[in-house]
C-alpha cells in the first residue's frame, strides 16, 4: 500500500469519525441546553494536557484536542471522563446535571445514540435517493466464481455458479459470504458445468471466511478479462494493448477469465508472451508483450466493462420512497451487526473475537483506495449505526452505563452514591481503554506478522 493510499484512507476515516463524534456530542449538548444544564466544554478529540484549538462562547469552551480517540461534552454536575471530584463535593446547583429530574437526565444521556441512529437512517435515505441501489443478482453471475485455498477446502472450484446456501437462494451476489457466516450455513449448492452439487462446508470454514485475510477471496466474481484501465508504466500498454481489448488466449492457450489471465502471467515472469485479444468486438489480434519480474502487466478490468458484461439490477428511489427505504436499511444494518456480535458469544460459532476485532487500522481499510463519496457515505452510515449500538451497551463510562444507573434510580427512587459512580466510571474507562489498546495492538500485530 502506497503512502498516497494510506493518506487517502486516513483522511476518509478522520473525516467520517469527526462528523460522527461531533453530531453524537451535539445529541447530548442540545437537550442539556434545552433543560438549562451548563455545558462547560464541547470537544472533538480528547485534550489531556493541552488542546490544538479552542475558543469560548458564552459559558461553553469549544475546541479540538490532540488525541483522536473520540470527543466529549463536559456537563456540569455529572460524573464523566473528566473525573471532576471537586465539583461533585459541592452542593448541587440548579444548573447542574445532577439537580435535574431523572427523566431529563435520561433524555440527555440517550441524545448521542439517538442522533447516531437518525443520522445513519438519513444518510442511507439520501444515498438511495441520489445514487439508487445497484447489485448483481446471484443468478446473473453467469461465469461463476473465482475461489481461493479456503474455498477449495469446501470443494469449490473456479467457475462454480452458486445456486443457494443451505438450499436457500441468495438474491444479491455480494451477500453470499454474510449468508454463510451469519446463518452458520452447513452447505452450499453449486452448478458445475451443468451438474448440480451439494458441497458440505468443513469445520472452521465460517470462522476463516469471517477473517478478511483468509476469506476475502473465497467468493470473487469470475469475469471475462476486458481491459478497463492501465496502471502507470504499464507493460501491457507499452506492448500495444488497449482499453476494451478482451483477452482470450496467452501463448496459444485459452485464457479468457480474470483468474486464468492472472495465473498465466505469473507463470511467464521475465518472459515474452503472445496475448490474443478481440478488439472492437470483431478483430482478433496477437500482441507480443514482455512480462515483468512480478508477472503483472499493469492492467485491470474496469467498472464500465463489468457493467457491460453483467446484468446488474438498479433500483431508483424518489425522495419520498427513499425515506422508508433508508429506515429499513438502517434497521437491517443494525440487526446484522447485532447478529455478528451475537455469534462471538455463541458456543457453536466458529468466529473468534481475536480475529473479528480490529482498531482504527481495520476501520481505515474499509475505505476505498481513491476518494469516493458514495463509499464514504455508505461507510459513515454503517459506522454511525455501530457507534449507536456500542454506546448504548450497559458499560460504565459509556452512555449505556449512565442510562442503566438512571433507570435503576427511576425504578427504585434511589440514586447510586457519588463514590459508586466514581468507581464505576473508573472501571468502565479502564475496560474501554484496555479494549482500545488491545484492538489497535491486533492491527499492529497483523500488519507486522501476517
Amino acid at each position: 500500500m502506497t503512502i498516497q493510499v494510506i493518506l487517502i484512507k486516513a483522511a476518509q476515516l478522520i473525516l467520517s469519525l469527526s462528523i460522527l463524534v461531533v453530531l453524537h456530542e451535539l445529541g447530548h449538548f442540545i437537550p442539556a441546553r434545552l433543560f438549562k444544564i451548563k455545558v462547560e466544554k464541547f470537544y472533538l478529540f480528547f485534550d489531556p494536557g493541552f488542546s490544538l484549538f479552542k475558543f469560548k462562547k458564552g459559558e461553553t469552551e469549544y475546541g479540538i484536542g490532540w488525541l483522536p480517540l473520540g470527543g466529549y461534552v463536559k456537563i456540569a454536575g455529572m460524573i464523566d471522563e473528566s473525573m471532576d471530584k471537586e465539583q461533585m463535593m459541592q452542593p448541587p446547583q440548579p444548573w447542574e446535571f445532577r439537580a435535574k429530574p431523572a427523566w431529563q437526565r435520561l433524555i440527555v444521556m440517550i441524545g448521542g445514540v439517538t442522533v447516531n441512529l437518525i443520522l445513519g437512517f438519513l444518510i442511507y435515505a439520501m444515498i438511495l435517493w441520489h445514487y439508487g441501489e445497484s447489485y448483481l443478482p446471484t443468478k446473473n453471475a453467469v461465469y461463476g466464481i473465482v475461489t481461493d485455498s479456503l474455498g477449495r477446502t469446501a470443494g469449490l472450484q473456479n467457475g462454480d455458479k452458486i445456486i443457494s446456501v443451505d438450499n436457500s437462494p441468495v438474491e444479491a451476489f455480494h451477500k453470499i459470504p454474510a449468508q454463510v457466516i451469519l446463518n452458520e450455513a452447513k452447505s452450499i449448492q453449486v452448478d458445475r458445468a451443468g451438474q448440480q452439487l451439494n458441497l458440505v462446508l468443513p469445520a472452521g470454514f465460517r470462522g476463516a471466511l469471517a477473517s478478511s485475510k483468509q476469506g476475502g477471496g473465497t467468493f470473487q466474481l469470475r469475469m471475462p478479462f476486458i481491459i478497463g484501465e492501465f496502471t502507470e508504466n504499464s507493460a501491457g500498454k507499452k506492448a500495444g494493448l488497449k482499453v476494451d481489448d478482451r483477452i482470450i488466449a496467452i501463448n496459444g492457450q485459452p485464457a479468457q477469465y480474470n483468474d486464468e489471465v492472472i495465473t498465466a502471467m505469473q507463470g511467464l515472469k521475465n518472459q515474452a508472451a503472445t496475448i490474443t485479444v478481440v478488439r472492437n468486438e470483431r478483430d482478433t489480434m496477437q500482441i507480443k508483450a514482455n512480462v515483468p519480474a512480478d508477472g503483472i502487466l499493469g492492467m485491470r478490468i474496469g467498472e464500465e466493462q463489468m457493467q457491460r458484461v453483467f446484468h446488474q439490477v438498479t433500483v431508483k428511489y424518489s425522495f419520498i420512497e427513499a425515506i422508508p427505504a433508508g429506515f429499513s436499511k438502517a434497521i437491517s444494518t443494525l440487526v446484522t451487526y447485532v447478529q455478528q456480535i451475537g455469534l462471538l458469544f455463541k458456543k457453536s460459532s466458529e468466529l473468534k473475537a481475536s480475529e473479528s476485532l480490529g482498531g482504527f487500522g481495520s476501520i481505515a481499510k474499509l475505505f476505498p483506495d481513491a476518494w469516493d463519496w458514495h463509499s464514504f457515505w455508505n461507510l459513515t452510515a454503517l459506522l454511525s449505526i455501530i457507534l449507536a449500538f456500542m454506546n448504548i451497551l450497559p458499560i460504565p463510562a459509556l452512555d449505556g452505563g449512565h442510562v442503566l444507573f438512571l433507570l435503576y434510580e427511576m425504578v427504585t427512587g434511589r440514586k447510586p452514591s457519588i463514590k459508586f459512580m466514581e468507581y464505576a466510571q473508573i472501571v468502565g474507562m479502564v475496560l474501554l481503554f484496555g479494549l482500545l489498546l488491545f484492538a489497535n495492538g491486533l492491527d499492529v500485530w497483523r500488519a507486522i506478522f501476517k
